[in-house]
């Protein structure tokens, strides 16, 4: 099978239709606006991946944010998650600045790429399970198209779940589905480890569920995990919890 071209990709994503709901929920955000954005141009289309072609570790979350990549056009960025996720991927060396504002903003991602299972903003951060399916398979192509990733670092029990997903359509073996938790590591398609992260969503940063330095010890661990894959490959029979 011809590898897909990221470029390619990404043009495909922007331009998708396939979920009326989220089409008409993303433009619908980005005519009425936050008030705190008025002035601002929103992006209102699918958000693509975005990172280091490189990337040994892929971050996976749910979906763009009505009004933070639905207007900046970059994922993870311009809300209260994507300030926690990024500051977070700085002090681990995977960025080259704390801050992700804007997709022009000069941010750099090292061994890195992120992205998300839903590519458009789901009404109350919700895409029903026939948006899912129609989406994962951009993530499978940026999957097979970013051939170095080893890693997969699921932010949250949607993401988990989607990376189970993505790699069985990947692999003729998918991997038993394990059990969500911050932490939780399984091996999927003989290539991949899958690492879960509680999502740094307000809900779980502002309660202390998820702080920077369980964040820290995560984003460590994928690096170490995407280090030792790369010298030594992926051994599916071992899990950890």
């Amino acid at each position: 099978m011809e590898l897909p071209c990221l470029d390619e990709l990404r043009q495909r994503i922007v331009a998708c239709t396939r979920c009326p709901r989220l089409v008409q929920w993303r433009e619908q955000a980005a005519r009425e606006k936050r008030a705190a954005f008025r002035d601002q141009e929103y992006w209102g289309r699918p958000v693509p991946g975005f990172g280091d072609p490189a990337a040994r570790v892929l971050v996976c979350g749910l979906a763009p944010a009505a009004h933070g990549g639905n207007r900046t056009g970059r994922v993870f960025t311009g809300d209260r998650s994507g300030d926690f996720l990024y500051a977070g991927l700085h002090r681990a060396g995977f960025a080259s600045q704390p801050t992700s504002t804007h997709r022009n903003d000069g941010l750099r991602l090292i061994d890195c790429y992120v992205s998300a299972c839903v590519r458009c903003a789901p009404p109350v951060n919700r895409p029903t399970p026939q948006e899912r399916d129609n989406c994962l398979p951009y993530l499978a192509d940026e999957l097979r198209a970013l051939a170095n990733v080893r890693v997969i670092l699921c932010l949250g029990a949607f993401a988990w779940d989607g990376a189970h997903r993505v790699t069985g359509l990947l692999s003729c073996h998918p991997a038993r589905k394990e059990r969500f938790g911050h932490g939780a590591e399984t091996n999927a398609a003989g290539r991949y480890v899958l690492l879960g992260c509680y999502h740094p969503s307000q809900q779980n940063t502002f309660t202390g569920r998820l702080t920077a330095a369980m964040l820290d010890v995560v984003l460590g661990r994928a690096r170490q995990l995407a280090k030792k894959s790369s010298r030594t490959g992926v051994d599916p029979s071992r899990r950890r919890r």
